[in-house]
């Protein structure tokens, strides 16, 4: 069944044109993933101050990004059912209640839950952002203006864990909650001032498991699905491990490892940027072989800097991962428009799904990568956790991705576009 989406609310035009309101995407995506980043730097601190393990502090993220991939499931269908004002709101609310938690924790227990409460409510923001440009703008419009508020928030990501360390050494590190407390509140009165409800009303189809059924029993789907979420364990395992290799092996600050961190950011942030450009020129499927062998040659580089011991200086190490971001980008974006295209009437359950997976499976490699970086004399653990990921990724497309769908997304979207406008 074709789930037809009616025409955009009245209003819809000036909404597009709006400043304030592509100010208001901006922030309300980057609210969750910069509060997951501003912590990183801090949690060799926090296993310190509560006398635990690393990879106990470790959970604090962990758990974060499960309450973020559970937040991809729920506030996206909640969203079309109740409105999107309204979840974002309460999602809000409870990150603003869940940030106070944090706060005034008094165990290391007690700082997880908190944590997990305010990704849960946080993440209301990455999910329902990509509903609300789908509500206001035409369909040739939102892969640009998803594209533009992904890099604009790329630059706050890339100096969060930077922020965060310096935050931690000034003023210890219950003072990034209450600076996340303060953020939370700020968005959430712009959203209850500016935004007004942006939800189109849908006529009867196909629902989210319904579409989830049909969608993997598509062997491209889960080809481009797996090969982005592969590209982004790459991101999570390196995170994971960085601050303990920086800090720990290294004897540098938290604040240090922040602004390392942030070269990382920055490279990710121009490899969406040289994608854009070069996404009308070229197909998915060269785009996505383009970032792969990038991504390879610089966890080859990193493995080899591993073996020389050469990586055990911060600028090699991070130096070279930022050929590994450029590629990280390519392949995530176009894999992410790969897995959307398959099925373009069912795009938020693609968009749903493919969020789930990556952070779900996320926080176990953030898990993963801090134990190799905390139990490790040197770096190459880390680098060949890293080496392994990107070889899977390349497996995905050469192994399950079919050679006759490279081209389904330009076909698919003109063939909805033509259903979709003959039916409204």
């Amino acid at each position: 069944m074709h789930g037809i989406i009616s025409k955009p609310p009245k209003g819809a035009s000036d909404l597009a044109t709006s400043r304030g309101v592509l100010l208001l995407l901006v922030v309300m995506t980057g609210i969750a993933p910069i509060s997951l980043y501003i912590l990183v730097p801090a949690l060799p601190v926090l296993a310190t101050n509560f006398g635990s393990d690393i990879s106990i502090a470790q959970m604090t993220v962990s758990l974060y990004m499960v309450g973020i991939a559970l937040s991809q499931l729920i506030m996206g269908p909640l969203s079309d059912r109740f409105g999107r004002r309204p979840v974002l709101l309460g999602g809000l609310a409870l990150m603003v209640v869940a940030s106070v938690g944090c706060i005034f924790a008094e165990t290391l227990p007690q700082l997880i839950a908190a944590r997990f409460f305010q990704a849960l409510g946080g993440a209301s923001g990455m999910v329902i952002s990509r509903a609300i440009i789908r509500d206001i703008y035409e369909r040739d419009r939102v892969a640009s203006m998803i594209s533009l508020v992904v890099a604009a928030l790329m630059i706050g990501q890339m100096v969060s864990p930077l922020t965060g360390g310096l935050i931690e050494t000034a003023f210890g590190w219950r003072a990034i909650f209450y600076a996340v407390t303060v953020a939370a509140i700020v968005v959430a009165v712009g959203i209850a001032i500016a935004l007004p409800e942006t939800r189109r009303s849908r006529a009867a189809g196909s629902g989210f498991r319904g579409d989830v059924g049909i969608l993997i029993k598509s062997r491209a789907f889960v080809g481009y699905v797996m090969c982005q979420v592969l590209a982004s364990q790459i991101i999570f395992t390196f995170a994971g491990g960085g601050p303990y290799i920086v800090v720990t092996q290294m004897g540098r600050t938290s604040a240090e490892y922040g602004a390392w961190f942030a070269t990382t950011g920055f490279a990710y942030l121009v490899g969406n940027l040289l994608c854009v450009r070069f996404a009308p020129r070229h197909s998915l499927e060269k785009l996505i072989w383009f970032g792969l062998a990038l991504q390879l040659c610089g966890s080859l580089l990193n493995l080899l800097w591993s073996f020389t011991g050469w990586n055990e200086a911060p600028a090699w190490l991070f130096g070279t991962q930022m050929i590994v971001m450029v590629g990280n980008a390519f392949v995530m974006a176009n894999s992410a428009a790969g897995a959307i295209s398959i099925r373009p009437e069912a795009a938020g359950a693609a968009s749903g799904a493919m969020g789930f997976l990556q952070q779900g499976i996320g926080a176990l490699m953030s898990q993963f990568g801090a134990y190799l970086g905390g139990h490790s004399a040197t770096t190459l653990p880390l680098t060949s956790a890293v080496v392994a990921i990107s070889l899977l990724c390349a497996c995905m497309m050469i192994f399950v991705v079919p050679r006759r769908d490279v081209l389904v997304s330009e076909t698919l979207i003109e063939r909805a576009e033509e259903e979709e406008g003959g039916m409204m």
